[in-house]
């Protein structure tokens, strides 16, 4: 691991923090890259997620995803958090923390759009992002592209009967357009230009030029990573600015609800032996979320500056140091896990 990379929780940060000033000093600026949108999904992070993703979609080998399927432990373990245990942990926490706890801190109205934008963000199962997180814990690429493409697969049946469910109504509606569309672009089109790099590369039959070309891109990746958190933080600095209690009451049951369903994925999955390599990215897809979706929804449903739409902003804010965290505990957990355990 080079210096950047065992660093990176130290750029990320300086990224934030460059984030907020910029988006502070010019946010005419940011709201001009904010408007350059199509169905809630903003061309720029796009581009950037591209950047991000693209070279852990090169090494994919289509040869060996078939095989995932011999060995089916880590992809039910995702399942499981992702659609039984996750949303119903996260409207818990969210109706705890804002009907018991904080209830002399917020009003009643805003209370439960808060608990509203956190039920959105346990609903959507993290699509794009993964691949950072997997790649950063050295997790079998060919698995995680199984367990997100089967994620997204469910969540275009079961996301709106589950949220409709937890926010106890039955209008919700779903924009499809952002849902389908980002699934496209984050996952689709990216995988598809991976397949036709890698087949390019491997003409001869030789690794050689591929094995060059993804150690060209990696430092692009990182560099993706940093860029679209800057973007995400500037989007938000002025709210971050005006409204730091709020943003810190809704942090304490997300980072709850975060570690919390890292660990419970990281025990079951040392409980059911599984190797490290398909271990590490199922607690990460099982943690992390879907928040372009759970934003435009929050949006759609409840307005711009409702409570919901900050509280699924505050789901951007928290995830990727907290991440960054995550993968630090799981790589040092490394030697807990057997590499040639059933999977």
């Amino acid at each position: 691991m080079g210096i950047f990379e065992r660093y990176l929780s130290v750029w990320v940060g300086l990224a934030i923090l460059a984030g907020v000033f910029l988006g502070n000093i010019a946010p005419d600026t940011f709201a001009v890259v904010a408007g350059l949108e199509y169905a809630h999904v903003n061309f720029v992070i796009a581009v950037l997620i591209w950047v991000m993703i693209y070279p852990m979609m090169v090494q994919i080998d289509f040869s060996a995803v078939k095989d995932v399927g011999k060995s089916p432990k880590g992809l039910v373990l995702t399942l499981v958090i992702n659609w039984l245990i996750k949303p119903f942990t996260m409207a818990a926490l969210g109706w705890l923390f804002f009907k018991v706890f904080f209830v002399d801190f917020v009003d009643p109205q805003t209370a439960s759009e808060y608990i509203a934008g956190m039920i959105l963000l346990g609903v959507a199962p993290c699509t794009a992002m993964v691949f950072v997180w997997s790649q950063l814990t050295k997790g079998d690429p060919n698995y995680t592209l199984v367990q997100v493409s089967v994620n997204d697969l469910i969540m275009v049946v079961a996301f709106a009967p589950i949220t409709a469910l937890l926010l106890g109504v039955s209008d919700i509606q779903v924009p499809w357009a952002t849902l389908l569309s980002s699934v496209g672009l984050y996952v689709v089109l990216p995988l598809l230009a991976g397949i036709v790099t890698r087949y390019l590369l491997q003409k001869k039959g030789d690794d050689t030029q591929l094995n060059a070309f993804v150690a060209k891109l990696k430092p692009w990746s990182m560099l993706g990573l940093l860029a679209t958190v800057v973007l995400l933080f500037g989007f938000q600095a002025e709210t971050i600015i005006a409204e730091p209690q709020n943003i810190a009451l809704i942090a304490i049951p997300l980072l709850i609800q975060t570690y919390g369903i890292f660990f419970i994925a990281f025990y079951a999955a040392k409980k059911m032996k599984l190797s490290h390599k398909v271990a590490a990215p199922a607690c990460m897809i099982a943690t992390s979320n879907f928040f372009e979706l759970a934003v435009a929804v929050a949006i759609s449903l409840f307005g711009l500056h409702s409570g919901a739409a900050l509280a699924t902003v505050v789901g951007v804010l928290v995830e990727v140091p907290v991440m960054l965290s995550l993968v630090a505990i799981a790589n040092r957990s490394r030697h807990m896990f057997a590499e040639e355990a059933n999977s």
